[in-house]
């Protein structure tokens, strides 16, 4: 008897121990980032960016940035009816002040809004999360627009448009002096169609929405532009890599969980949810933008340091590299789409 309360003493001991010095349980990262009892998951994403991030006239929001939001909602315990999504402006996105209905100042959990990640801004405080998506710089103008644009050099005294904050206007003045920022990039669009610019440039997954003709069926989007002609997407040969990372804030808890999330994503069984949201919103984009690629077809692979590992049970030390669970039941983008934007908004 006294042999038998010794073992179950070493083996509490034990457990004990492998869960103060192993990696922690889901459960417990849930709980270090505030996500235990919270009833609602508040997304800062952009709502004027057609394929990557749009509200609808209905107020609901659809786009890859938004499937995006959606499998990582999931992923920290958050299904659709509980995700609200809140748009947000460039400027913003290092603070996570997005706008409510209201008007006022909202500080979101995650931001998702098609925000590269530099050092200059890892330096300035924000925490990014892995990358998500690859895409590259690039530049429209109008159809009819007799010359041709194969680098910036060819945009030198060209009346050009861009979104501020971004990394596109970061030191485009010394090239292009004519260049200025917006706030907006269906400001810019606008401005290109009614013939107050020459060009617009900004990230190829960006620029390609704006390019072709909406699918039959769709809503129509809650900010309509006017007088609208058709574009060109013009390469011009940037080998920079423009790669999208989620803005999880300073708590280190929930951008672990972000990163599991994508991690899962990228290497996992639940891998088809991210395939499935490119191939609907930015793939089927391409026939209309070529020879300008629209974004690299392959989810990134997590860097060394963005690798979580979790553990399943207490007693265990090491976690396996992502959690055994079934793929999800949904098998189409479309379908899933359709179920989420009714909630999303």
């Amino acid at each position: 008897m006294a042999l038998l309360l010794l073992l179950v003493v070493l083996v509490v001991t034990v457990i004990r121990v492998i869960a103060a010095v192993g990696p922690p349980t889901r459960e417990q990262l849930r709980e270090q980032a505030g996500l235990a009892g919270k009833q609602t998951l508040y997304i800062g994403v952009k709502d004027d960016q057609p394929g990557v991030s749009q509200q609808l006239e209905n107020g609901a929001f659809e786009g890859f940035d938004i499937e995006i939001a959606y499998m990582i909602a999931e992923d920290l315990g958050f299904d659709a009816p509980r995700v609200r999504f809140l748009a947000i402006e460039s400027e913003d996105r290092a603070r996570r002040q997005a706008r409510d209905v209201d008007g006022s100042y909202v500080t979101v959990d995650l931001v998702v809004a098609s925000y590269s990640i530099t050092k200059q801004r890892q330096e300035q405080g924000v925490v990014f999360s892995a990358p998500y998506l690859e895409t590259e710089q690039s530049v429209l103008t109008l159809a009819s627009y007799e010359g041709t644009v194969t680098s910036l050099r060819d945009l030198a005294d060209k009346r050009v448009c861009t979104l501020g904050t971004s990394t596109a206007e970061s030191g485009l003045e010394q090239r292009v002096p004519r260049a200025y920022g917006r706030n907006r990039i269906s400001g810019c669009i606008q401005e290109l169609h009614d013939g107050d610019v020459d060009a617009v440039i900004s990230d190829a997954a960006i620029l390609a929405g704006f390019v072709g003709p909406r699918p039959p069926g769709e809503l129509p989007p809650k900010n309509k532009l006017e007088r609208v002609k058709k574009l060109r997407h013009w390469d011009i040969g940037d080998d920079r890599a423009e790669r999208y990372g989620v803005n999880a804030g300073p708590n280190p808890a929930l951008r672990d969980l972000v990163n599991l999330s994508l991690q899962e994503s990228a290497e996992g069984p639940d891998g088809a949810r991210w395939r499935v949201a490119f191939d609907r919103y930015l793939r089927s984009e391409q026939q209309y933008n070529n020879p300008q690629q629209v974004a690299v077809d392959r989810q990134p692979q997590p860097e060394p340091e963005d690798r979580v590992e979790v553990r399943q049970w207490p007693w265990e030390r090491f976690a396996l590299p992502y959690p055994h669970r079934s793929p999800p039941a949904w098998s189409s983008g479309v379908a899933r789409a359709r179920v989420r934007r009714s909630s999303g908004c």
